[in-house]
């Protein structure tokens, strides 16, 4: 039963923070031209429609079973078509837009998930909600931290490419290709995640504590 408990305190708010990161990939590249996400049916916060059974369901599973103490996980890649976007902006800055809108989606449902503790953390609600929203505020800033790491195919990595001039750009690109160093640097990161992550992650969660009242 315990175990039980904690899936639904774990699975619920990723289903919904990683839904939400979806949908901002593909709002963004709606916005600037794209239409790919939209006529796949991707551009909604339908759960059904972003949920990878193995990187959402399945790996959060293991990890809450095996106790390890770190969930990873993932939804199914929005598909973007960089050709499609608007020529008022370059193809390297749509990249990078749209790659930084699912990141920033996570931050801004953090926020709100803050704003919204504050305001009825004390009205007496269930214990079990209140733990649910504490979840959702955490795995919101983990999901915006790590996907900013600059390694492929993390959002990180397009920002980056984005930044790069544009010899740099083209050449870091390539390393996403690369299904090997895709391989190795995921081992890497899950290795060290804990490490990597730890203080960007309290830094985050502090800042948006802090914007939002809590602290």
């Amino acid at each position: 039963m315990e175990i039980l408990q904690q899936a639904v305190m774990v699975l619920v708010p990723m289903i919904l923070s990683l839904t939400v990161h979806e949908y901002a990939h593909a709002r963004a590249a709606y916005a600037l031209g794209d239409d790919t996400a939209s006529r796949m049916g991707r551009m909604n916060l339908n759960p059904m429609s972003h949920l990878d059974l193995f990187g959402t369901i399945l790996l959060p599973l293991i990890a809450i079973v095996s106790q390890s103490g770190f969930f990873f996980g993932w939804a199914k890649p929005v598909p973007i078509n960089p050709v499609q976007f608007t020529r008022r902006v370059r193809m390297k800055t749509g990249i990078l837009l749209t790659a930084a809108a699912g990141p920033a989606s996570n931050l801004l449902f953090a926020f709100v998930i803050g704003l919204a503790f504050r305001f009825v953390g004390g009205a007496g609600l269930p214990e079990s909600v209140l733990t649910l929203m504490v979840m959702t505020f955490k795995i919101n800033v983990v999901l915006a931290v790590f996907n900013l790491i600059p390694i492929p195919p993390l959002d990180g990595s397009r920002v980056l490419v984005g930044l790069l001039p544009d010899a740099l750009g083209r050449q870091y690109a390539v390393l996403e290709r690369n299904p090997m160093f895709v391989i190795l640097a995921f081992a890497m990161l899950i290795g060290f995640a804990g490490r990597l992550m730890a203080w960007p992650i309290d830094f985050v969660s502090r800042m948006l504590l802090m914007a939002t009242g809590n602290v």
